[in-house]
Order: C-alpha cells, then structure tokens, then sequence
C-alpha cells in the first residue's frame, strides 16, 4: 500500500477531489477520508500535498521523491 494512512482528518474532501484515481473516498458513516482501493494508488502526492491538515502518510519505502521543478 502506498497511503499507509489517514489520521486526524477533517472532512474537507479535498483529497478525494484531488486523487487522479479514485483511491480515497469518503466514508458515509463518519463523513472521513478512507483508503478505499489502496492499489489503485500511484504515488502521486497530490492527496497529500493539497491536505490541510496534513492528515495523510504515504509510505516511504514506496514513495517517490515529488519532482517541484525541472531546473
């Protein structure tokens, strides 16, 4: 799994607006971000990166490092 997890989230739906491959969504229950097809995930960082709250952990021995600029 890539996202290794989703602690002290808040609701915002950001992160599921922000996932290119629909691995988070919103769980009905407890209106929180869940992992819902981890292997799905393709390490983009964008759930994390655009996370208010900085709710989201993405495994590093899978993670790649996030490109900012080319120069």
């Amino acid at each position: 799994m890539s996202i290794e997890s989703i602690d002290g989230c808040i609701g915002c739906g950001i992160c599921v607006k922000t996932c290119p491959t629909d691995v988070i969504r919103m769980d009905p229950v407890t209106n929180k971000a869940i992992i819902k097809y981890p292997a799905d995930c393709q390490i983009c960082h964008l759930c994390r990166m655009y996370c208010p709250v900085d709710a989201i952990t993405i495994s590093p021995e899978k993670s790649i490092p996030v490109i900012v600029s080319w120069g």
